[in-house]
């Protein structure tokens, strides 16, 4: 460390996030929690829709081209299916998104805070520097009046310098 460098402890950037670390994951950090998050995530996808699609397409066009008869028109069991799947589909991203948005809450009231506590120290850096350039200008301002006393100073020893030169001159 260099001695003009004033020893400084590592800041911790998330402080303000840290307490709401717990809500990182939406159901827990279980087995089942997380395989539950990422189920309710993958309902949105364009895989899901597409592999949902195509499903239903192959469904009604095998039991409509008559290659098999297990759900015939008008497809009860396929919309059974549907409901099930909605069943248990609506509750999973309802429950995410309230997690979402208690998680967008915390994260939001931590930055906040985080611009609160940046802003308190910008303003005592603000008065500390305020503080220092007034020292400064004292000390400028002394400096002034002792170079000037210097001055005077230095003209009266040359003065006196003089005048006692000239008198043993004189006597001599």
């Amino acid at each position: 460390m260099t001695p003009d460098k004033p020893e400084t402890t590592p800041v911790d950037h998330r402080r303000f996030h840290r307490r709401h670390d717990h809500l990182a994951p939406t159901f827990g950090n279980d087995t089942f929690a997380l395989k539950a998050e990422a189920f309710a995530r993958f309902f949105g996808t364009p895989t899901f829709l597409g592999a949902q699609t195509a499903i239903v397409i192959l469904w009604v066009a095998l039991n409509v081209s008559g290659i098999t008869h297990f759900d015939v028109y008008p497809f009860i069991l396929l919309n059974l299916a549907f409901s099930l799947q909605s069943a248990y589909a609506a509750p999973l991203i309802l429950l995410a998104q309230t997690r979402q948005a208690a998680r967008d809450k915390a994260q939001s009231d931590a930055d906040a805070q985080h611009r609160e506590a940046l802003a308190v120290a910008n303003a005592e850096r603000q008065a500390e520097a305020a503080r220092t350039t007034k020292q400064l200008l004292e000390l400028l301002e002394q400096n002034t009046r002792l170079t000037e006393m210097t001055k005077q100073l230095t003209e009266r020893i040359e003065t006196l310098t003089c005048e006692m030169h000239e008198h043993f001159v004189r006597k001599t």
